[in-house]
């Protein structure tokens, strides 16, 4: 076999396991790497901070399906991607940090930048390792890929010693190709008996939750559903896996991201088939409440979470796909027939008598009325981001996804800041699509500077904000307190000039007062990004003393809102 340098067989792997983008910022630890890389066809895009890599490549990783890739060198640039490493691990994303160290023979005596990643990266990830011999490199990347996109996927970490990066070894990258990844098959016995305690309920539901998209098994979720006639409720990490608009949506419950007619009806159902759903406690609230008499059963790829928050009548350990296409296939051996009629029907019964108004015309501006326009302006194929907060909030309530893998958000971890770098993994992933990101006036002042990264690169997107920060300035004057710590950021009767502030970074901004404003506003900074190349943003002042419909149960959400 001939010799090369390790760290050309190493972004060989990284290309032959699909990766055609880096995010990454370079340093002395991890020189040799960036060396191979510059001779590769990978892209790359060098960021701000590195919490941004690895928020790009989350987001790259979550609309594409395959692994995401985050470079940085040693000491702090580990550090920095922990956060990124968590929100991953948190929704099961799977993407790979490499992180620079400095040379073995000096990791014992707290030399510069000589920090121990890997510990430190153990609690967050499925894998986290440092490679202490060359010729394991090429090996211990392909078993990285493979751990990241295996059974529940999620992020790996490896270390490499600047000495390790420098050496040569044998390798032949055309006669190498990625490990296989076993797929986890369910026990037949049980699914019977799903299908068995599925029929034999009165009024039951499908659950839908980040394990169908992960999966790839919204298409035959929509088989079962519609064969069956079984109505579909979603997790929030389920958001695009059956289009909002079909007659078996049922909405989402829970006691925060949920519709009020969607909780009724969970209220109301008998049996819940959960699906790659780790019932989340922002979706149960109360138990004794979410559990009430109906049965559950519980299918995910990870036996691990199974019982972890209350025992199900049923557990099946399996991919969520593998298990509905048996469950389709036992369905159809058994000739079982649409049914369920009125139970069905009882899904636009509770829509109507239970819904929550959007069509405000106040000023301030209420939240509703922006997730309205954004519903009637944009079309189904656009691709969403959005992050953490009371705007996340109302986006679950009120904002529709029709397609998988087209409405991103960091549901567990929640990163304040993640949004932007987010959207540029998006974009990156699709470079002809349309990517939108929702983003709060405080969320955006975390990892702003990744808008550089998107001007530099010419990565256009439309940032939509919802500003309740309506005569903030003033009430920090009050105070005494101020949030805002950069020292040459505009203000006024509002508070920050967030267009000031993408105006300084190259990019456009307006700013909208007026509910009858937004569809213009939403017109021109999609034709301003498909100008300019670069991200626009749309700053929506809404009502600072605004809230969303919340609570501690699904029978004791608070409405703060009048209900039609």
């Amino acid at each position: 076999m001939p010799r090369i340098p390790v760290m050309q067989a190493v972004v060989e792997v990284l290309a032959s396991e699909g990766v055609d983008t880096v995010y990454g910022c370079p340093g002395a630890a991890i020189l040799p790497f960036y060396a191979a890389l510059e001779e590769s066809p990978i892209d790359h895009l060098i960021v701000r901070h590195e919490e941004g890599a690895t928020h790009m490549a989350d987001g790259w990783a979550r609309t594409t399906g395959n692994v995401g890739v985050a470079v940085g060198t040693s000491g702090p640039a580990g550090t920095n991607m922990i956060t990124g490493l968590y929100t991953a691990q948190a929704d099961s994303v799977p993407i790979l940090c490499i992180t620079g160290q400095a040379v073995s023979t000096k990791l014992h005596q707290e030399a510069f930048q000589a920090v121990d990643i890997v510990e430190i990266a153990k609690p967050v990830t499925k894998w986290a390792v440092q490679v202490k011999e060359a010729a394991q490199a090429p090996w211990i990347f392909r078993e990285a890929f493979r751990i990241a996109r295996s059974g529940r996927p999620g992020p790996v970490l490896i270390d490499l010693p600047l000495d390790v990066q420098k050496q040569e070894i044998e390798w032949d990258g055309a006669i190498d190709a990625p490990l296989p990844i076993e797929s986890v098959h369910p026990h037949q016995p049980r699914v019977d008996r799903a299908l068995e305690m599925l029929l034999a309920a009165e009024r039951p539901l499908l659950l839908a939750g980040g394990g169908v998209i992960g999966g790839e098994a919204s298409g035959v979720l929509r088989e079962v559903a519609e064969l069956l006639g079984v109505p579909v409720q979603i997790t929030l990490m389920g958001k695009g896996c059956l289009p909002e608009d079909h007659e078996l949506f049922a909405g989402m419950a829970g006691i925060q991201t949920s519709q009020r007619w969607a909780n009724a009806l969970f209220l109301e159902s008998d049996f819940v088939l959960a699906l790659g759903a780790r019932f989340g406690d922002r979706h149960t609230g109360e138990l004794s409440v979410y559990r009430g008499d109906r049965k559950f059963v519980h299918v995910d790829v990870d036996p691990l979470q199974i019982g972890r928050v209350f025992g199900p009548d049923l557990g099946i350990v399996a991919d969520t796909k593998l298990f509905l296409e048996a469950l389709l296939k036992a369905a159809r051996k058994h000739d079982a027939k649409r049914r369920w009629q009125q139970w069905v029907g009882r899904i636009a019964e509770l829509r109507t008598e239970l819904p929550r108004r959007d069509d405000f015309d106040t000023v301030p501006i209420k939240a509703p009325r922006v997730f309205r326009e954004i519903n009637e302006f944009y079309g189904p194929e656009t691709y969403f981001v959005t992050a953490i907060g009371l705007y996340q909030i109302w986006s679950g309530q009120f904002q529709r996804a029709h397609l998988p893998r087209h409405y991103q958000v960091c549901g567990q971890a929640g990163p304040l800041g993640w949004e932007i770098p987010a959207a540029i993994g998006v974009r990156t992933a699709k470079p002809d699509a349309e990517v939108v990101a929702v983003v709060g006036d405080y969320s955006f002042q975390f990892l702003v500077e990744e808008l550089a990264v998107a001007a530099q690169y010419d990565v256009p997107f439309v940032l939509i904000m919802l500003n309740n920060e309506y005569l903030g300035l003033i009430r920090q004057a009050e105070t005494g307190y101020n949030m805002n710590y950069q020292v040459d950021i505009h203000y006024d009767e509002y508070g920050t000039d967030n267009v000031k502030i993408m105006e300084a970074y190259g990019c456009a901004g307006r700013r909208v007062t007026e509910p009858s404003e937004i569809t213009d506003a939403l017109a021109w900074a999609r034709k301003e990004a498909s100008r300019t190349s670069r991200p626009v943003l749309v700053e929506i002042m809404i009502d600072r003393a605004a809230n969303a419909s919340m609570g501690s149960a699904l029978n004791t959400v608070v409405e703060f809102e009048p209900v039609s």
